[in-house]
């Protein structure tokens, strides 16, 4: 039987009425699957519940951050504490040392690291800093590859293997666009097409998550590692998704590669707004007040959202608690050790749900790690446009069927799902009934 949602319904007649399509990101109202969106009133664990009293199996834990689930003990107390110190500062604090130590000893390419406050910030930023360093104004990115909604990279791939294109927003400048060139993924000829020596950077999501879930071949990325490196243009790997989500240094420890700069969000701020980007020291000292290109952000490095971030690191690399502000500037030695089970247990949990789900759910599937993604579609699924071909009217079918049923996935077929570690064993065979009921429906 269909969940009430009397006062969702209610709720969302008056966002409207306030908010620009009733929601403050567009993925949010549904408009991918139809319908009109859930309120969510808390969040425990691995669910949901919402203001009408719903309770839901969370795969979309919040797009992502949630890592170690919704409202984790630590998590909660490290925000707490912090909170009663103050909610911003404007100067420099403690926390913004020991997140940055923990960041710069997960991933070996990240020498320096400045936190913002969105990925979006921290891929706009990184791009300035490329353009910057390498003294060259055009930037390469990928067919479907989401970089945040930064004007230079609201561009939609060409009809050509290597075409500068138009932009795929109004009020993004035309000027903007043509500074961007798309290439579709995994296509090597593609990248032999380009004439590098005026491209600043290359930024490509190693592990493409925002048309669906969709792994690249390791040959690819490892020729765009080695053209960039040839001809002196940088490798910029967007893991906003994939940091600290597919392993502790992210997709490059996953494939052995290293980029030049990289951007981070979502769980880096354990459940609160931040983001960060970071690499080469060389490259990194161009900033302002050191260099000459400028960034700057009045809430960056909140003391809430690193105390946030602190605690979900920390708690993922099996290390002690935040602590006070003395603690947070010591010695990292410890924080050498592996970081494995957290990871071993999302992994397979993730396979015990996806090598079912595959047996009872038609059309393509991917998993890395602990995200999963099923396209509704017979074609193979390995780039922008393969994945467009994908049934959209069937997933939302398969979406609300699912939600009625207690199990809240991502409300677009071009998004991807994730576990926490909050998740169990009986969340992933409720969740498995649900499917092969929803399945006979659709």
């Amino acid at each position: 039987m269909k969940p009430k949602r009397d006062l969702s319904d209610k709720l969302w007649q008056e966002a409207l009425r306030h908010i620009p399509g009733g929601v403050n990101s567009p993925v949010r109202a549904f408009r991918g699957v139809g319908g009109t969106p859930f309120f969510t009133q808390r969040a425990k664990g691995s669910r949901l519940w919402d203001v009408d009293g719903n309770e839901y199996i969370d795969y979309v834990c919040s797009w992502g951050p949630m890592i170690l689930g919704h409202a984790h003990p630590k998590v909660v107390r490290a925000v707490q504490e912090a909170a009663r110190d103050g909610t911003s500062f404007g100067t420099p604090n403690p926390r913004e040392i020991r997140l940055a130590q923990l960041v710069c000893e997960a991933f070996p390419s990240i020498q320096k690291v400045r936190f913002v406050s969105s990925g979006t910030e921290a891929t706009m930023s990184a791009i300035r800093l490329a353009r910057g360093f390498t003294k060259r104004d055009k930037i390469l990115k990928f067919e479907g590859c989401y970089h945040g909604h930064a004007d230079a990279l609201l561009v939609k791939a060409g009809s050509g293997a290597a075409t500068f294109d138009v932009p795929d927003s109004a009020g993004v400048p035309a000027d903007f666009a043509r500074n961007t060139l798309t290439l579709p993924l995994n296509d090597l000829a593609a990248i032999d097409r380009v004439n590098w020596s005026e491209i600043a950077c290359a930024i490509i999501e190693p592990i493409p998550a925002n048309m669906g879930l969709i792994p690249l071949r390791i040959e690819f990325l490892k020729k765009l590692r080695q053209v960039t490196q040839n001809n002196g243009a940088l490798l910029l790997f967007d893991e906003v998704i994939s940091g600290f989500r597919v392993a502790k240094g992210g997709a490059q420890e996953l494939y052995g590669l290293q980029a030049d700069l990289t951007t981070l969000g979502k769980i880096i701020g354990g459940g609160l707004p931040a983001g960060a980007f970071g690499g080469r020291a060389d490259v990194m000292d161009l900033l302002a007040p050191d260099g000459p290109v400028y960034q700057a952000g009045t809430l960056s490095g909140n003391p809430l959202a690193m105390a946030a971030g602190i605690a979900t690191l920390e708690e993922l690399f099996g290390l002690s608690g935040v602590g006070t502000d003395r603690r947070a500037v010591r010695d990292l030695n410890d924080s050498a050790r592996p970081a494995v089970a957290p990871y071993q247990r999302l992994e397979r949990l993730t396979a015990s749900l996806c090598d079912e789900w595959r047996k009872m759910v038609p059309g393509q599937h991917a998993r890395i790690g602990s995200l999963f993604c099923t396209f509704f579609t017979d074609c193979e699924v390995v780039d922008y446009a393969t994945a467009k071909t994908s049934d959209t009217k069937r997933y939302a079918k398969f979406f609300h069927a699912m939600l009625d049923r207690g199990v809240y996935l991502a409300p677009s077929q071009f998004e991807v799902g994730f576990l926490s570690l909050a998740h169990t064993e009986e969340d992933v065979e409720t969740t498995l009934r649900a499917a092969s009921e929803a399945v006979r429906l659709i």
